[in-house]
Formats: C-alpha cells, structure tokens, sequence
C-alpha cells in the first residue's frame, strides 16, 4: 500500500496507543515512544512491522505513543492509520489480508 497522507489512529487513553503514520521517501521508520518500552519495546515494534508486512507498506514514518495498549489494539490502530494515510476506499477483507 502507498502512504499518500499523514494520518492518526487511536488515543492517549490509559491501555491504548495513538499511530501516525506519514509518507516517506524509502524504507519505514518506526519512532516509538512508552512508558513501558524496556519490557515491551521489541514487542510492540514486531508486532507494527508484521502489520505494515501484511499490508505490504514499503515506504513509511510511522510514530508511536504507547499507553499500555495490548498486541490486538496496536495492530488495529496500525491498520486504521495507513488505511486512512493510503486513503482506501475499498472492502476490507478483514479475515483475509489483515490478521
């Protein structure tokens, strides 16, 4: 998919994270930011990389703020924020292409 856009998910809630997700011009680059990065760093970066995969997003900024979220809640504000950066229109196989 193409970032076309600068685009948000998510909130600064408590056990949510809120993902921007902008244009680039090679390569993704992740910037994360937790109050629990020690712990859960590696973990929260795995999981945004195997979603940007599945969505076959090749050029990318992506930012991170972390408030506790949970593996299933970064990965939808992911898919969220490069759906609206890469302005699909489309049907969503949701029990296809995102998993």
């Amino acid at each position: 998919m193409e970032i076309l856009k600068t685009a948000v998910a998510g909130t600064l809630e408590s056990s949510d994270c809120m993902v921007t997700v902008e244009p680039a011009k090679k390569g993704r680059h992740i910037d994360l930011e937790s109050s629990v990065i020690r712990q859960y760093g590696r973990q929260i970066r795995k999981v945004t990389e195997e979603t940007l995969d599945r969505l076959e997003v090749k050029n990318a900024r992506i930012s991170i703020v972390d408030k506790g979220a949970l593996d299933c809640t970064i990965k939808a504000r992911v898919e969220c924020a490069v759906m609206r950066a890469a302005e699909f229109e489309g049907r969503v196989s949701w029990g296809g292409v995102i998993r």
